[in-house]
């Protein structure tokens, strides 16, 4: 099997000062890619900065011959997007691949979570996502190809307790994959996105006996294939932990068509409704697909 190789890609890696980050850094520039690190270098709840973070990983990448470069501007903001990928374009001339996978945490349950703490979560996930995506999509369309790995999580996908910022934004981050996957399938384009479990800052001491497998890079092997030439997926999210990787999906059950469509009878047929079938279970893949699935199911009841 031949290496696969990253020789004259140019990849952005947000939040790569350490954790996930800077594996997934490590990973593409020990195979060729030139790479920005972006990290704003704060604390894990988001506040504060310093240029070391970002520097340290600079410094790992050259010492064995591969070549980046520190970038140090936040994610949150429509100028900090801008700003990084810009610098990408200043320091190596192009964009091909972007991973997003700055985040912070400020967990606390439901009842008791202050707007700030929703905003800052939601800013730096979600946010900073779009805004570093966008204007490198813009780029990624002129020259008609590209790569963007966004970092989902099974907070968002399948609920965490004390996470609701944290969760809707990751929830979120499974949406904006699926809506860029369709934008970009025409212009060479491809975006998928990962829900990893791994030992870092974020994950330290809640793990238990599953610490000790989970490295961040055992995780970074399948950013890399999604971040390559030779992906051949496009609109997935995975799971990825350990080294076991799985895809997520999201389906809905055959349903029912009520000819008397009122709260009684829904209430007599919510069994019905949620029955999981796996044989009868429906994968759209677009709000066009999902249109058509209820447009049949419709038209052959009545």
């Amino acid at each position: 099997m031949n290496e696969v190789r990253f020789d004259g890609r140019v990849a952005i890696i947000t939040g790569a000062g350490g954790g996930l980050g800077r594996s997934h850094a490590l990973e593409l520039a020990r195979r060729g890619a030139h790479v920005l690190v972006n990290d704003l270098g704060g604390s894990l709840d988001g506040v504060g900065s310093s240029d070391s973070a970002a520097s340290r990983v600079v410094e790992e990448i050259t010492a064995f011959g591969g070549v980046a470069a520190p970038n140090h501007d936040s994610v949150a903001t429509p100028d900090g997007g801008e700003s990084i990928v810009q610098s990408a374009v200043d320091a190596f001339g192009r964009v091909d691949i972007v991973i997003n996978n700055a985040g912070i945490l400020r967990d606390r349950s439901f009842h008791k979570m202050d707007a700030a703490m929703i905003d800052a979560v939601i800013d730096v996930h979600l946010k900073g996502a779009l805004y570093v995506s966008q204007p490198a999509f813009r780029l990624m369309r002129e020259q008609r190809y590209g790569r963007i790995v966004n970092t989902s999580s099974a907070s968002g996908l399948f609920g965490n307790y004390g996470q609701a910022n944290y969760g809707a934004a990751k929830a979120g981050l499974a949406g904006l994959t699926r809506v860029l996957a369709i934008e970009g399938s025409a212009h060479g384009i491809k975006v998928n996105a990962i829900a990893p479990i791994a030992l870092t800052r974020m994950t330290q001491g809640i793990l238990g006996d599953l610490a000790a497998k989970v490295s961040p890079d055992s995780v970074s092997p399948m950013v890399a294939y999604l971040a390559s030439e030779e992906c051949a997926v496009n609109g997935n999210v995975y799971s990825v932990a350990g080294g076991r990787l799985a895809r997520i999906l999201v389906v809905e059950t055959h349903g029912v068509v009520l000819h008397e469509n009122t709260l009684e009878m829904i209430s007599e047929n919510i069994s019905a409704i949620d029955e999981l079938d796996p044989l009868r279970l429906l994968e759209p893949l677009s709000l066009d697909e999902e249109s058509t699935i209820i447009a049949k199911a419709v038209s052959e009841a009545w």
